[in-house]
């Protein structure tokens, strides 16, 4: 495990350091500004300076309260692996929210896009989401305003799912052919988390099922990773007849993490938790955990920067803008783990 934590943007866009801890004390880690080495007391000042973290040197990183993010990492690297566990959102998330300049599909855009859906339908969907998205990501409503759209946005979409009569053996036919891409640096992510079996929540208001052979066929649907979504419902043919369950959309996962407190009951000594989302819905995913000690979110900010960066700044520790890695969540794994 490397000895340093690295360097973050504040808001004011000034560069900060974590500078390096000794192995002594986790809380002997402490802040030098502007690569100010002076400030470095002991060992290998110069080799240390030059093996920081440069994932928090990133223009796509900023961070309002620089020494809250260090003691809250602090606490993260104190409880190690045997307290961590980690609550996710996947769309835009885990996912990549472009590439190349193009957009890249959420798991609902998966299915919109692919052959087994007419024409019409399709039409239907991109219509849907040209209309609710606008509203889903307006910064002049309120979460209570937005709320009964995106409900009428899931409902509709859903229905118009299940009217397709989509087969269950072509779900991977669909992720195949798409052009859905897992963030930079998700091989790394998933894999050390299951090394130390870390347990990894992903709660989405996706389609599980088309979530789940996504990480699949990435090749990192690994035994600590549980997924809580909108399954399909199919009949002994196959067939989808319907949805499972209530549904999950973006604003509603306060209520759906309520209902996993038994999930998290079992994890009772996973205090310490790294949540990574990009709504600000996403903030409640982690509300039946009984017994937090230490939680670092962290939110991915994909559109409407300008209008909405103030306020993920005020409700995530770290907020990463247009950031299509998981540079910063790994380079913090690696002072955990």
């Amino acid at each position: 495990m490397a000895t340093s934590l690295g360097y973050v943007k504040t808001a004011s866009e000034s560069t900060v350091s974590m500078g390096p801890r000794s192995p002594e004390s986790i809380e002997s880690v402490w802040f030098v500004t502007n690569y100010d080495t002076s400030a470095l007391k002991s060992w290998k000042e110069e080799e240390e300076a030059e093996t920081w973290m440069p994932e928090f040197q990133k223009k796509t990183v900023h961070i309002k309260d620089p020494k809250r993010v260090e003691e809250i990492i602090c606490g993260l690297i104190k409880g190690g692996a045997s307290r961590l566990q980690i609550i996710t959102d996947f769309d835009m998330t885990l996912s990549k929210f472009s590439h190349a300049g193009k957009r890249c599909p959420t798991c609902h855009n998966i299915i919109d896009n692919c052959k087994f859906v007419t024409e019409e339908c399709r039409k239907k969907l991109y219509q849907l989401k040209d209309t609710y998205y606008a509203i889903e990501i307006d910064p002049n409503l309120t979460i209570a305003e937005k709320y009964p759209y995106i409900v009428e946005w899931y409902v509709k979409s859903h229905t118009l799912l299940i009217e397709q009569r989509l087969r269950k053996d072509k779900l991977a036919e669909m992720v195949r052919e798409s052009d859905a891409m897992l963030k930079e640096g998700y091989e790394l992510f998933f894999d050390k988390l299951n090394e130390y079996n870390i347990p990894v929540f992903i709660f989405s208001a996706g389609i599980g099922d088309i979530l789940e052979e996504v990480i699949r066929q990435a090749g990192v649907y690994h035994p600590n990773v549980k997924v809580v979504s909108n399954f399909m419902d199919f009949d002994d043919n196959g067939v989808i007849k319907g949805f499972k369950g209530e549904l999950i959309h973006v604003y509603n996962k306060h209520d759906g993490a309520l209902k996993n407190t038994e999930y998290f009951k079992q994890l009772k000594d996973n205090s310490n938790i790294i949540l990574l989302g990009d709504s600000l819905g996403d903030l409640t995913m982690a509300d039946g955990v009984p017994n937090v000690e230490s939680i670092l979110k962290i939110g991915y900010l994909n559109d409407k920067v300008d209008e909405l960066l103030e306020r993920y700044m005020d409700s995530y520790d770290i907020v990463l803008v247009k950031d299509e890695t998981l540079d910063v969540a790994n380079s913090i794994l690696q002072k955990i783990l």
